[in-house]
This record gives structure tokens, C-alpha cells and sequence, in this order.
């Protein structure tokens, strides 16, 4: 609960957005403005007089107030969901003395204020400007170099998952001697270790209150590909993710790279038959537990990604926080197929998408959403 008494699971009771004005928003309803989940049975009235026979509660008040008849704008927020699945960083390489592969990057950490729903801003800590971080991708057995600066006002650093010496590990207190450690504004530091084992990994940043410093935005994935490569696929990269907009280490929006909604309004485009490789990290704080559920189909899933042998055949998965796995399957068949956390509250605050499979003239993922739960900005059957 809040400070001012409004928390998400009220916001899941909030007014409904198509008939809120948008300029109420979430902001609005953590303001105590707008209707409570128990608004309209506070004079007695039965479910049924108020409205909502056969699903009490959920028509009259299906979801937060998000803004309504808006969208989010990619270009200010400078990331685009859609680009963030399919774009991997493999920075630039170039070969050292004896024919290793030296590879490098530059982050940079800003502060930055960003939109994650519809009429929801965020004050983040970003790396590179976005939020996840760039997927930063490498082969096994190279020499990994990534120089951080730190253009934030706040200390940050970046840790990463895998195998290296202590003073690189971006922990504050270690390291320091060397230059490495905490962070601070202005200055930087140059990590450097090879590139083990091979699999799927994170970096974030490590400093206290940890917490904090995570949910702002800091982290992202880190791929290590195996020296045999793995099998053609049409790959992506999912962080799952979620923003506490109030600050009352609770989240009120939920997502995966970001925007809640996001693969609502814009269905993944994948094709019928061809091998999908998803990279899911669960980069979530405030909640111990997330998931990932796939409708109409099942994955094989392998666990870190540091087998080339998979662990099970499902069609869900339970990731703790910084638990990460690799998930591959094919679509038999066209059509919209939603995926989503098996979380309800999750999904119905914005960690809920679509892929769609086969001739998009032919398909409407936001006519089978409406179906599904109301969309929170009031625009029912619109692809």
C-alpha cells in the first residue's frame, strides 16, 4: 500500500479509461482522484444492479487509467519495443596478437525520463538511453572489453553474470584500488574478462540500495554464443520488467522491454514454420516471482541457455529474479497467439503481447485482446 492509500491492486479496480479524460491518467487515480474498486457497491447495490452480471467488478472497472485514445512515443522515450526484440550490440572487434577476437562496447548511464504506458512517465537511469540496456552480444573464448561512463548524477557500475576476476565485477568496495568498484558521476571504468561460459546472461548495477538502483532501469541481457553457434532461428531478446511509478516499492506497470501493452498495439511478426528463439530475462524487482506463458503451442526451454540440451518441453515457465532461460518453438499454424505472464495482475497492467503468425490483413490481435480483458485505452478491435 501506498502513502496515499492507492495500491496496484486498487489501480486494477481503477475507473475505466475509455470514460476517464485523459488528462486524470494514472497520476490521477494515485492522487485519489477517480472511483475505488468498491465505488459502485458503496451504497449496497448487488453486483448485478451495478452493472455487472456474470463478471462482477470487471466491466465497470477493468484496469488502471491509463491515458485513453493515446499511445506511447517511441521517439521521445529514444527505443522502440519492436527494434529492442531483434537488435543485438555486438559491438566492434578486432584481432590481437597470437588471432584472439577482442571485443568492445561503450555504455554510458543517463538519467532519463521515459514513458512506459500509455500516459505514464517514469524517472529512469538508463544505459545508453534506453531501458533494458543494450543486449550486448559476444562469441565463447573471446576477450570481452566494455568501458563505462558514468553521465548520471547518481553512483552506478555494471555487474556482470558470468565468470571473471574480483576487481571487475562492479561491485562497490571491490576494486577500487584499480579504479574499478562504485562509480561516480563523471567518472569511468573499463571492465574487461572473458567471454564465460557460454549462455544467457545479465548485467545490472550494483549499487545499494540495489533494489532501486535495478527497478530505475539499470540492467539489460548479455549473450555469450556457443563456439558451434546454435541453429537458425529468427531470434529475440524479452526482458521482463516493471516500474513502481509511485515509488511505494510496489510496481504499477508491467511489462516485457519496457511499454506495457506494447505487442498489443503491435503484434511480434514471426512465420508459420520457422524456428523462434526467445532470450527471456526476468530483470523484475518488488515481485520474488514472474512468468511466461505462450497460447496455443509449446517451447523447449533451456535454463541459462548454458546447455545445448533442453531441460523440458512446456508451454510456461516461473523465473525468479535474475533467472533467465532460452525458449525455442515453431507456429504450426496462422493466426494471433497471445503470450503473457500467468500472473493475472501482471498481464492486466501491461505485461501481456501477441505474436502473429501468417497475412496480418487477415488478423486483428486487438479484437482477440478485447475479448480478453479490455484494453485500458479504450480502443476495442483496432489492430
Amino acid at each position: 500500500m501506498s502513502k496515499n492509500g492507492i495500491s496496484r491492486r486498487r489501480l486494477l479496480g481503477g475507473a475505466a479509461a475509455a470514460a476517464a479524460p485523459a488528462a486524470i491518467g494514472l497520476s490521477g487515480l494515485l492522487n485519489g482522484r477517480g472511483p475505488g474498486p468498491d465505488s459502485a457497491l458503496a451504497a449496497g447495490e448487488s453486483p448485478a444492479a451495478a452493472g455487472h452480471a456474470g463478471h462482477a467488478g470487471h466491466a465497470e472497472f477493468p484496469h488502471a487509467t491509463f491515458a485513453a485514445g493515446t499511445s506511447v512515443d517511441h521517439r521521445a522515450n529514444g527505443f522502440d519495443p519492436t527494434e529492442i526484440l531483434r537488435d543485438f550490440d555486438y559491438g566492434t572487434t578486432r584481432r590481437l596478437p597470437g588471432g584472439r577476437v577482442l571485443r568492445e562496447w561503450e555504455i554510458v548511464a543517463h538519467d532519463k525520463e521515459i514513458e512506459v504506458a500509455p500516459g505514464v512517465k517514469f524517472e529512469a537511469w538508463t544505459y545508453n538511453g534506453r531501458v533494458p540496456g543494450p543486449t550486448l552480444r559476444g562469441r565463447e573464448g573471446e576477450l570481452l572489453r566494455i568501458r563505462f561512463v558514468n553521465a548520471s548524477e547518481h553512483p552506478h557500475t555494471m555487474h556482470f553474470h558470468g565468470i571473471h576476476r574480483a576487481g571487475v565485477d562492479g561491485m562497490p568496495g571491490i576494486g577500487e584500488l584499480g579504479g574499478g568498484g562504485q562509480v561516480e558521476p563523471g567518472q569511468s571504468f573499463t571492465y574487461e574478462f572473458d567471454a564465460s561460459p557460454f549462455g544467457l546472461h545479465l548485467y545490472h548495477c550494483h549499487v545499494a540500495p540495489l533494489a532501486a538502483h535495478i527497478a530505475r532501469g539499470l540492467y539489460g541481457a548479455f549473450i555469450i554464443d556457443p563456439k558451434q553457434g546454435r541453429p537458425e532461428a529468427d531470434e529475440m531478446v524479452m526482458v521482463m520488467n516493471g516500474f513502481d511509478t509511485n515509488f511505494d516499492l510496489a510496481n504499477e506497470v508491467y511489462a516485457v522491454n519496457t511499454v506495457g501493452f506494447h505487442y498489443i498495439n503491435e503484434p511480434i511478426q514471426v512465420k508459420r514454420g520457422e524456428l523462434v528463439r526467445v532470450y527471456l530475462v526476468n530483470a523484475l524487482e518488488y515481485d520474488p516471482l514472474n512468468s511466461f506463458h505462450i497460447h496455443g503451442n509449446f517451447f523447449q526451454f533451456y535454463p541459462t541457455g548454458t546447455s545445448l540440451t533442453p531441460s523440458e518441453y512446456t508451454d510456461t515457465v516461473i523465473q525468479g529474479q535474475g533467472q533467465r532461460g532460452i525458449l525455442e518453438f515453431e507456429f504450426p499454424f496462422d493466426g494471433d497467439y497471445m503470450f503473457h505472464a500467468h500472473v493475472s495482475e501482471f498481464a492486466e497492467l501491461g505485461w501481456t503481447g501477441f505474436f502473429r503468425v501468417g497475412d496480418p490483413a487477415k488478423l486483428s490481435a486487438a479484437a482477440a485482446a478485447a475479448a480478453y480483458c479490455e484494453l485500458p485505452w479504450g480502443e476495442q478491435g483496432k489492430a
